[in-house]
């Protein structure tokens, strides 16, 4: 069986080969390491292979793992991609650097309420529901330019772009579809004069169709650690 550092290895040459068809620079693409359901000991030794960003699905489990890689905090930034309730926001303003999740106004208002003024900004996405699931969390691309608007004007936190979570495909360009759509609506917001560098798209089974489609950030988690073989708690 890999490990850790074997997968990353693997995983950014793969990135690299998109990057290179695409006619990109590797480093206009971010890997965001997901480590739900994994040990903060596969955190540790994803970081000690080079990984800073990591990713977090579930409130409680990001902060436990924050607070077992205390001695780490300098060097890792924690990302919060998963759906945000509104009374679990204090601790994420309080512990996280970046939120991807935010699905309304409401969410982004209380992140910036509670953000503490010690802190640097919080970086924000707004979550697109671009496929139109209906068990899908995100805003609707009608929704979307009004509350990026409101979302864009609040104190303590930074709106950098937009997240989303497609409906999966067997296809590669099944799956270019709703990556391209989303790069669309950012432009679209971009032209609207909001000055946003972010689209948090594509995951381990999709990263090539979301990097040809401009992805600037790829979630992936199982093809560096394996399947999950655990419930995740909330």
């Amino acid at each position: 069986m890999a490990t850790i550092p074997e997968n990353i290895q693997q995983l950014r040459a793969r990135m690299a080969v998109v990057c290179e068809q695409a006619s990109r620079p590797v480093h206009s693409v971010t890997l965001l390491v997901v480590t739900k359901t994994f040990p903060a000991e596969d955190v540790r030794a994803a970081h000690a292979a080079g990984e800073t960003r990591f990713g977090e699905n579930y409130v409680q489990e990001g902060l436990d793992k924050i607070a077992a890689l205390a001695d780490l905090r300098s060097q890792i930034e924690w990302h919060m991609i998963g759906p945000l309730q509104s009374n679990k926001t204090r601790p994420v303003a309080e512990q996280f650097d970046w939120v991807h999740s935010v699905d309304r106004l409401k969410i982004a208002q209380r992140l910036s309420d509670q953000r503490p003024d010690h802190l640097p900004a919080l970086q924000l996405c707004l979550q697109v529901n671009i496929s139109g699931e209906a068990s899908k969390s995100g805003l609707t691309p009608e929704e979307l330019p009004e509350v990026a608007q409101a979302v864009a004007a609040l104190p303590r936190v930074t709106l950098r772009g937009l997240m989303s979570i497609p409906e999966p495909a067997d296809t590669l360009e099944a799956q270019r579809a709703p990556h391209r759509r989303l790069a669309e609506l950012l432009q679209q917001l971009q032209a609207q004069g909001l000055a946003l560098d972010t689209l948090s798209m594509g995951m381990s089974g999709d990263l090539e169709a979301a990097i040809l489609e401009g992805s600037t950030l790829v979630r992936v988690g199982s093809a560096i650690f394996g399947q999950r073989q655990r419930p995740a708690s909330t």
